[in-house]
């Protein structure tokens, strides 16, 4: 049986996760009329989890810490994420 790195299997799944979250707001953003200010700082968490998993993956080292921090902080945001995007709206306004 082959031996599988499932650290660094998870660390890809989140870094490629993150990029897309971040791409895909941006576009929501310039094409879809969303809310600027709550989704660039909605998106902030993702683009940091991006940036430090694209560092690990350049070292292939990877962190059960990176891991559970990543799926525990994405997993918040999108659960809470239409919630909090109408709370900062109605902050900054």
């Amino acid at each position: 049986m082959p031996k599988t790195n499932f650290k660094a299997i998870i660390s890809k799944i989140i870094v490629f996760y993150s990029v897309f979250y971040v791409i895909m707001k941006l576009i929501a953003i310039l094409f879809e009329d969303a809310w600027i200010l709550p989704n660039l700082i909605l998106a902030l968490p993702f683009l940091l989890f991006a940036t430090i998993g694209g560092l690990l993956m350049k070292k292939e080292k990877f962190s059960w810490i990176y891991v559970v921090i990543g799926v525990l902080v994405i997993s918040a945001i999108r659960y809470y994420e239409a919630r909090w995007v109408v709370t900062l709206h109605e902050y900054f306004t």
